[in-house]
Order: structure tokens, then C-alpha cells, then sequence
């Protein structure tokens, strides 16, 4: 009975991990895009980062929400992969991990911590200025100022290579994650090596461009 309590536990939990993960995936999807708009067209990007910046539903339900889901997730698959380790009873005396998983399966805590830092990177550069524009400062909604303010921010090469680093890392961690995620949300059909194809194409195509994004900006501006 208890063993079977365990099971359960163990399974929501990696469910709970898996819905957060594919919840922010699909953010990172939509964030892409609306950054590679900056790319073709200056006054469009303005026009819907004006429109993201300032609708209620996206500053006052989504944003909180994703907050609250990448907190979630970090933190919750730190203390999984904490427990997991703990749950060993008797280490190997020799283990070859790269014979069993590969080394994004193996280093997920590692590529996670550093994408977790980039999201704190990222809310600082981009989420605390616009918060205190809107908020501390009280400034006059200006739907002119997110092109400027974005380039500005990969002026610098230590800055922009940072990025550039955790992107490469974030893809890394897509690579295992994404499909970690459909497993864990039981989805072993026809569709499932489909499904696995199209996690490993997102690992590679989203955070090459953002690489892409960061890198034009830096050299053209």
C-alpha cells in the first residue's frame, strides 16, 4: 500500500513537471516569434510589445501565471533530481553514464541551472525596467520605445555572448526535455516518434533564433 502511494506521488509529480514544461515551451514559441518580428519590422514589433505591455489579461492573469510556472519548474525539478539521487540505495561502485543516457538526459540539472539563470538575466533586463517605467516612475505609455530599448541591450558583446551561451544550454535542456515531457504524459502511440521529431527540431530551431535575433542586433545596430 505504501509502495503504491509512492508510485502515485512519484507519478503526479512527474506529470506536474511535465505540464509546467510543455506550458513553457509553448511560451518559448511565442516569444520567439514576437521577437523575430523585430528583426523585418521596427514599428511592428513596437506595436506588439505596446500591445503586450500594457492589455490586462497578459499583464495581470499570463504574466503572474508565467512567474509562477517557471519558478515551478526549476525549482520543483531540482528537488526531484535531489530525490531521485537520494532514493539510491547502494551507490555503483563504477557507472557509465554515457552508456545508458546521453549527456543531456544526464546533465539536465546542470543546463537547467543555467537556463534558470538566463530567465533571471532576462527578467532583469527586460521585465524590472519595464516595471518600473510603468509603475515606479509613472512614464507616459510611449508605444515607440520597446525597438530601442531591446537593441540596447546587445550593444554589448559580454552581454550578447552571455545570451548566445544560454541559448545554446536551453537548447540542450529542450532536447531531453521536450521529450521527457510526452512520456511522462503517457503519450507512447503512432504519433510518438512524430512527436519526438518535432521536440528535437524545436530544440535546435528555437534557441538558434534567438541566437540569430541577439546576434543581428548586436552586429547592426
Amino acid at each position: 500500500m505504501a509502495q503504491s502511494a509512492l508510485l502515485n506521488a512519484s507519478i503526479l509529480k512527474k506529470v506536474a513537471m511535465a505540464l509546467s514544461g510543455l506550458f513553457l515551451i509553448s511560451f518559448l514559441a511565442l516569444h520567439v516569434s514576437l521577437n523575430l518580428v523585430s528583426i523585418f519590422s521596427e514599428n511592428v514589433f513596437n506595436e506588439v510589445s505596446h500591445f503586450m505591455g500594457y492589455n490586462p489579461l497578459i499583464q495581470y492573469v499570463m504574466q503572474p501565471v508565467l512567474a509562477f510556472g517557471v519558478i515551478f519548474h526549476f525549482v520543483f525539478g531540482f528537488v526531484l533530481t535531489i530525490q531521485n539521487r537520494n532514493a539510491r540505495p547502494i551507490a555503483y561502485a563504477k557507472y557509465n553514464g554515457a552508456a545508458n543516457a546521453s549527456w543531456t538526459s544526464r546533465n539536465m540539472i546542470i543546463s537547467g541551472a543555467v537556463v534558470l539563470a538566463f530567465f533571471v538575466l532576462h527578467f532583469y533586463d527586460f521585465w524590472v525596467p519595464e516595471i518600473a517605467y510603468k509603475y515606479v516612475e509613472g512614464n507616459t505609455p510611449d508605444a515607440t520605445r520597446y525597438y530601442g530599448e531591446l537593441v540596447h541591450k546587445f550593444h554589448d558583446p559580454i552581454r550578447t555572448g552571455l545570451y548566445c551561451v544560454a541559448f545554446v544550454l536551453l537548447g540542450f535542456h529542450l532536447w531531453h526535455g521536450f521529450g521527457s515531457s510526452l512520456q511522462s504524459m503517457g503519450m507512447h502511440n503512432k504519433y510518438s516518434r512524430f512527436l519526438s521529431k518535432v521536440g528535437y527540431g524545436f530544440a535546435v530551431v528555437v534557441p538558434a533564433l534567438f541566437v540569430i535575433i541577439a546576434l543581428f542586433h548586436h552586429f547592426n545596430n
